[in-house]
């Protein structure tokens, strides 16, 4: 992904991870990239409050704030999924058109984003006119082997075309601080939570809703891939593989 981003035009990457595993990551980023390899890391686990499990996507953009410009602009992605180039490329292309209160999702087809066995969330998303209008994160949906896509959550059929949110956005750097804001209510009400998890979907969501930021939605064409249990890793590396060939 950082390869692919620099290749679209990106020039800087903060990679956010936790303290434990910080000199293993920070040892294959100048195995894969070099000792100039120009990267910041941020330890979210060092930005409070401090408990055992992380607190969610939107905590980890905030502990990565003092790298992002505010006047500026940036991608955001997980570590965990390969988007493929060409979807980086969509975004970096996007970021000239962001100005304050906006940003951009990229989407995904439903169908290129399941594995062969197994039930997955997605973030399904509503999208009129080139604009995203709504994300529910829906669970237990399961490829079938005659092609059919079901959602047993609510016992219905899904087309192989919708939309889905991987973690794929842009913003513009000003999103930073209504961000902070939904972080200081969701602590509010989840401050001896060991569990709770302020997540990114749920807060633009949020912000959609209220209108003080309008998202984009740029459609992908490109397969996803996800490492989310170890028996995906020979079907991750023959994806990547592929996609980068």
């Amino acid at each position: 992904t950082i390869r692919d981003a620099r290749t679209a035009g990106i020039t800087k990457a903060v990679i956010i991870v936790r303290k434990e595993i910080i000199g293993e990551v920070r040892a294959h980023i100048e195995q894969v990239h070099g000792q100039d390899h120009g990267c910041n890391f941020v330890c979210q686990d060092e930005f409070g409050p401090k408990r055992a499990k992380p607190w969610g996507t939107t905590h980890a953009v905030l502990a990565a704030a003092e790298f992002i410009d505010r006047d500026s602009t940036f991608i955001l992605a997980n570590a965990d999924d390969y988007y493929g180039p060409r979807s980086l490329a969509v975004a970096a292309t996007q970021l000239p058109t962001l100005s304050k209160q906006t940003g951009m999702l990229v989407t995904f087809q439903l169908s290129k984003t399941l594995p062969a066995t197994g039930e997955v969330s997605r973030g399904i998303c509503q999208v009129i006119d080139g604009e995203l209008v709504q994300i529910i994160e829906t669970g237990r949906i399961e490829a079938q082997q005659d092609g059919t896509i079901t959602d047993y959550v609510n016992r219905k059929n899904l087309k192989g075309d919708t939309p889905v949110s991987m973690n794929l956005w842009a913003f513009h750097g000003s999103v930073l601080e209504p961000l902070s804001s939904q972080w200081e209510q969701f602590l509010l009400k989840n401050a001896t939570s060991e569990e709770a998890e302020c997540l990114l979907p749920t807060c633009i969501a949020n912000l959609m809703t209220n209108r003080t930021l309008t998202v984009s939605a740029i459609p992908s064409s490109e397969a996803w891939t996800g490492l989310t249990n170890p028996e995906d890793y020979k079907t991750v590396r023959k994806t990547i593989r592929e996609l980068r060939h």
